[in-house]
């Protein structure tokens, strides 16, 4: 996938976070936003660098890098999951 695709997907999601954080009348929805990729991409940093330790990682692709950024946390455990049911 091209750069500009990546980040034009990366501005979608986040354009989508603020809309649902606006609806749901959060205070400060860009933050708010932000904060949930942040940390979902986070967490699937994480998850790949202690991979040298479990052994279970997850490739970084746009679907893992969009669910990450996404779903948050929740979304990187569901990918956890679904890795671990699809290899066995």
């Amino acid at each position: 996938m091209p750069d500009m695709v990546v980040w034009w997907v990366a501005g979608g999601v986040l354009l989508l976070l603020v809309i649902v954080q606006v609806c749901a009348r959060s205070r400060h929805p860009i933050r708010n936003a932000v904060g949930g990729m942040l940390l979902g991409w986070l967490s699937l940093l994480a998850v790949n660098v202690s991979g040298v330790f479990t052994g279970v990682t997850l490739p970084l692709s746009p679907l893992s890098l969009g669910v990450a950024g996404a779903a948050g946390i929740p979304g990187v455990t569901v990918l956890l999951l679904l890795n671990m049911v699809m290899i066995p």
